[in-house]
């Protein structure tokens, strides 16, 4: 294949794409293949010899597609969303046929200066403080894990990497129980280690971290010895939509010098719209807050959107300049692979930049809302339905339930065969998790495409099939 042959090829993908959206509501969402069933059909090895694109493309649609689950189904209402609207794949589209390598400025100045005016629109649309600034990172786990290193660096003053942690006093990390498994892996990865993650007790209806107890966890480290280092806060936990108490969780953690890193991966894109900021009032006060645009507001993994207040204490933790990597001659310019783990980035920020202006703020805060609205009157419905309970309240669009007969005797194996059945139905999709111990229905709506219909229709979808267990 060479570029000559790209335009019959590019045309061809670019009309695949518009069938394969139009036709999705078609498409069971949950692949439904069997363990081995797609690797049984690959060849144990490469081709010698070249073979016509044409061949390869029937093949894809042979092998490949049974096996993929239908992340932008309009009824995929599992896990978080993972959108991909139109003029971001677009966007996305220019960038693989460049595919420029943007860890420095010199290397491509165009991604570096945008990602700079993208963070600064995206944290004015967010009613962020412009003392904050942003980085685009691969996930909310590379955020985090960025968060964790200067948390550990900080209270080492910035000596851990140098000299390792082998000398140093045991280091505390405090968190609830309701963070996603990201921080968990930070800490491991960070030398910090898992049993020096405090867990902290939630309260109230929204399930926050406890900030007594935190106060009180962090005295009784530093009384026994250790060496706390940061408070990790969620708005929007992915199990249930917990929210801790951004405000006072600071507050708790400002009085003790720690470093505060909010994880709002996927509420975080609600917060364009004022009327939901309420969810992580006081977030002014922590030192990075870290949102995915690639989950609810629009634009396809990878892009995650990571704010800090003191960029130097995040460049002082992961920056390192070999002479190979020094642009001579320029000052004042940002090199973003000194703001994250890897060294090598994409031109994530194009996609925002086509995003923002296409649909413009108020389209997608009308998304927004809508899916909202939609998940809150679905709620209801399950809420007044004979043999269904509402676990957990709506946050945003996120909610539990559990279906709940009378007589039946073991409600944990009888709402995960429920989750099963409805799956390989294959007209929605949803998962599972747990509260207090409990296995519940867990439901969020948040796919781009999304309409009200697609909405309700898992309703009757999930009260049809009930009825036959």
């Amino acid at each position: 294949m060479r570029w000559t042959d790209f335009p019959k090829w590019g045309r061809y993908v670019a009309d695949w794409a518009a069938e394969y959206h139009g036709s999705l509501r078609q498409r069971p969402v949950r692949a439904q293949t069997k363990p081995g069933e797609i690797a049984a059909q690959l060849a144990p090895a490469a081709p010698e010899q070249g073979q016509p694109v044409d061949e390869v493309i029937k093949d894809f649609e042979r092998i490949v597609m049974p096996g993929i689950t239908h992340w932008q189904h309009p009824r995929f209402f599992a896990y978080f969303p993972s959108n991909a609207s139109p003029a971001a794949v677009l966007a996305d589209f220019f960038t693989t046929v460049m595919a420029p390598q943007c860890m420095l400025w010199q290397t491509s100045p165009a991604a570096t200066e945008m990602e700079t005016r993208m963070m600064d629109w995206l944290r004015d649309a967010l009613g962020l403080p412009q003392a904050f600034h942003g980085v685009i990172q691969d996930s909310a786990s590379g955020a985090t894990l960025a968060a964790v290193l200067t948390m550990r660096e900080r209270s080492l003053n910035w000596a851990g990497n140098q000299d390792g942690l082998s000398d140093q006093p045991r280091l505390r990390i405090y968190a609830s129980e309701e963070v996603h498994t990201s921080v968990d892996r930070a800490i491991w990865i960070s030398g910090i280690g898992q049993n020096n993650l405090v867990r902290i007790p939630t309260q109230g209806p929204m399930r926050a971290m406890d900030p007594a107890k935190l106060d009180a966890a962090i005295k009784a480290d530093i009384d026994a010895g250790y060496l706390p280092a940061g408070v990790i806060a969620c708005t929007g936990g992915t199990g249930t939509g917990a929210c801790d108490d951004i405000s006072a969780t600071c507050d708790v953690a400002a009085a003790h010098g720690l470093y505060t890193h909010v994880d709002a991966a996927w509420a975080g894109s609600a917060m364009l719209c004022e009327e939901f900021r309420t969810l992580w009032k006081g977030v002014e006060k922590a030192d990075s807050v870290v949102l995915n645009p690639h989950k609810w507001m629009g634009t396809q993994f990878d892009l995650s959107a990571h704010f800090v207040r003191a960029p130097e204490d995040l460049t002082r933790t992961l920056a390192i300049q070999p002479e190979y990597l020094k642009t001579h001659g320029k000052d004042g310019i940002i090199n973003y692979s000194e703001w994250s783990v890897p060294l090598g980035r994409r031109f994530r920020a194009l996609k925002l930049w086509f995003l923002f202006r296409t649909y413009g703020l108020e389209g997608l805060r009308t998304m927004l809302r809508n899916h909202v609205t939609w998940s809150e009157e679905l709620c209801e419905r399950f809420r007044t339905t004979p043999d269904f309970e509402i676990v957990t309240e709506p946050v945003l669009s996120l909610f539990t339930f559990r279906y709940a007969p009378k007589g039946a005797s073991d409600l944990d194996a009888l709402n995960q065969r429920l989750v099963d059945v409805v799956n390989d139905d294959g007209r929605i999709y949803i998962t599972q998790t747990r509260t207090k111990g409990a296995l519940v229905i867990r439901f969020q709506a948040g796919q781009f495409e999304a309409t009200r219909d697609d909405v309700m229709t898992a309703y009757d979808v999930i009260t049809e099939l009930a009825a036959t267990l």
